[in-house]
């Protein structure tokens, strides 16, 4: 039986990583994202549908772009936007994007597919972010809005369970991605201080290959040190 997977900001990073992973275990991957023409990675079995979800209205149309919807197993909320500035120069406009992304869509995402994924005993990824339970600054609204992605995965985690639905929340600290391109610190030269999207993705893979009964609903993954540097910005 064909297998597909839906994997949300999968045209780079962590999510390209994942999409890759997916598809070397066999599936066939519908990845979400707003830019799909900036993807240089190209596979038979991968196709991207131009998506923004910052739209919840949107979420229906791209999903009836899938073909095979049926035979989903697998949902990767992966996607991700980020604004960083003290609250009071945070626009109403940016704090509703991040809602929309962070949050909004992943539980419309998982509403929709439910009843696909009970049927055939599919599995929920969930990305959170270490934001969600540690202090960052500036990052208040992110980090809260991480925060509640963490609460509503366990509690679908619970939810879901009796059905045969695994759900799985992963949680990276710091990746190298360009999460960090508008902000003024990044991760340091130290390739022990950051963690690469492969590595997440490895993680999603190793959940995927146990078959030996046990469910891990929440999993952090750190880097050995932590480091951080600020950007050095030319005048």
């Amino acid at each position: 039986m064909t297998q597909v997977a839906v994997v949300t900001g999968a045209s780079r990073g962590i999510g390209l990583s994942i999409s890759k992973v997916l598809l070397e275990l066999g599936y066939t991957v519908y990845g979400i994202c707003r830019n799909p023409e900036t993807c240089n990675f190209y596979e038979e079995n991968f196709h991207l549908i131009k998506g923004d979800l910052k739209d919840p209205k949107t979420i229906p149309i791209f999903l009836e772009q899938i073909p095979n919807r049926d035979k989903i197993r697998i949902l990767v909320n992966n996607a991700g936007l980020s604004y960083f500035a003290p609250i009071e120069e945070l626009s109403s406009d940016k704090i509703s994007e991040m809602t929309q992304v962070l949050l909004n869509a992943p539980m419309i995402l998982s509403s929709s597919l439910t009843r696909i994924l009970k049927q055939n005993e599919g599995r929920i990824f969930f990305i959170g972010s270490v934001s969600g339970f540690q202090i960052s600054p500036w990052g208040n609204v992110y980090g809260s809005l991480k925060a509640g992605l963490h609460q509503f995965a366990r509690l679908l985690y619970d939810e879901l369970r009796k059905y045969s639905v695994k759900v799985h929340l992963v949680i990276p600290d710091i990746t190298k991605t360009d999460f960090y391109h508008d902000l003024n610190i990044e991760p340091d030269s130290d390739p022990r201080s950051y963690l690469i999207p492969d590595q997440i993705a490895n993680v999603v893979k190793q959940i995927l290959l146990d078959q030996s009964g046990l469910v891990v609903p929440e999993i952090v993954v750190r880097p050995e040190v932590f480091k951080l540097k600020r950007k050095k910005f030319q005048k």
